[in-house]
C-alpha cells in the first residue's frame, strides 16, 4: 500500500526503477469517447477541512497508478486532514483480497466483472458502481525495438518474443478479445491468433508487469493499455485500429463496510470530477466526463 503525500512514494520504485522519471504526453489513439450524466457529491475542489486526522484506502486497477497518484495528492489537498492509501494491483487479485476479508474504502475496478463479484458478494451495493473512465489497447515496444516491429503483422513471426497479461486478468481478457477480432478479418490470414500466441514467452498477473518485461528488453512486444503508453514515453508503440479494438469499462464504488464512507463518497466525487477527469485524460485515459 502507498501513503500520501509523505516519504512511502519511494515504494513507487517498483514501477519506475526501469526508467526514468517521465512526464505524462498524449498518444494520439482512435479512442471512443462514452458519456454519461453525472452528478458529483458536493464541490470536490473546494478545500474542506476533515475533522482529525483520517485516512482512507483506495483498492485500484494497476492500470490507474500513475493517474489515482496524481489524483490522491489532489483529494488530500482539497480535503485538509485526510490521507489516502491505495493498494494497487490487478483487478481479479484486488477483488479476490476484499471477499477473503481485506478492508477498503472504494474499489477501482479495470472491468465489470471484477465489481460485479463484490456486488454478488455483498461488499458493494448492486446499484452504487459508476464507470469513470475508459481504456483501450496498445501494442508495445522497446526502445530500440530490436525485434523491428512496425505493423501487426510483424507479431506473427516466428521467435519473437511477446508478453501478454494472463487471461484471469481484465487487459489479458481484452488482448483475446482483439486477438479474436484480428483473426477474424481476412487481410491478417488464417490462424492469426494461434501465430501470435505461439509467440507468448510468458503471462502476467498486472499489466504493469507486462511494461517491465518490456522494458527490461525480455520481450519484444506486449499488450497493454493505452495509458500504459502514456505513462512510459519511452517505448514504441504499435496502434490497434479502432474496429479491432476494445473498450475497457473502469467502474468504481465504495464499499458497503467503508470505515470512512462520507470520505470515501467525496473520493468517488473528486475522481468524477473536472479536476479528477481532467487528471484521468492527462495519463492517456478517456474521461466519462469532458474537462472544462
Amino acid at each position: 500500500m502507498i501513503r500520501f503525500p509523505h516519504l512511502v512514494f519511494v515504494t513507487l520504485i517498483l514501477l519506475s526503477a526501469c526508467k526514468p522519471a517521465v512526464t505524462p504526453t498524449t498518444l494520439p489513439t482512435e479512442m471512443t469517447t462514452a458519456t454519461a450524466s453525472i452528478s458529483p457529491l458536493g464541490s470536490p475542489g473546494r478545500s474542506t477541512a476533515i475533522p482529525g486526522s483520517r485516512t482512507i484506502t483506495i483498492f485500484a486497477a494497476a492500470s490507474l497508478t500513475n493517474a489515482f497518484i496524481e489524483i490522491g495528492l489532489g483529494f488530500e489537498a482539497a480535503n485538509p486532514g485526510s490521507k489516502v492509501v491505495f493498494n494497487f494491483a490487478g483487478s481479479q487479485t484486488l477483488s479476490t483480497q476484499l471477499t477473503q476479508g481485506a478492508v477498503a474504502d472504494v474499489f477501482a475496478s479495470a472491468n465489470p466483472t471484477e465489481m460485479e463479484k463484490l456486488v454478488t458478494s455483498g461488499l458493494v451495493q448492486k446499484d452504487s458502481p459508476m464507470d469513470f473512465l475508459t481504456n483501450q489497447l496498445v501494442v508495445i515496444l522497446p526502445t530500440n525495438n530490436p525485434a523491428n516491429i512496425t505493423t501487426l503483422d510483424d507479431l506473427t513471426r516466428k521467435g519473437l518474443k511477446l508478453v501478454l497479461a494472463s487471461d484471469t486478468v481484465p487487459v489479458g481478457k481484452y488482448t483475446l478479445q482483439v486477438l479474436e477480432k484480428l483473426d477474424q478479418d481476412p487481410s491478417f490470414g488464417t490462424d492469426f491468433k494461434t501465430r501470435i500466441l505461439n509467440n507468448v514467452v510468458s503471462y502476467e498477473n498486472d499489466v504493469k508487469l507486462v511494461v517491465a518485461k518490456v522494458q527490461l528488453g525480455e520481450a519484444d512486444a506486449g499488450f497493454v493499455y493505452i495509458s500504459d503508453s502514456v505513462a512510459s514515453p519511452e517505448l514504441k508503440f504499435v496502434k490497434i485500429p479502432s474496429k479491432f479494438n476494445i473498450i475497457a469499462e473502469y467502474p468504481i464504488a465504495a464499499l458497503i463496510n467503508a470505515p470512512q464512507p462520507d470520505l470515501a463518497e467525496r473520493f468517488i466525487a473528486y475522481v468524477l470530477s473536472f479536476e479528477g477527469q481532467a487528471i484521468l485524460k492527462k495519463w492517456g485515459f478517456t474521461p466519462i466526463t469532458q474537462p472544462g
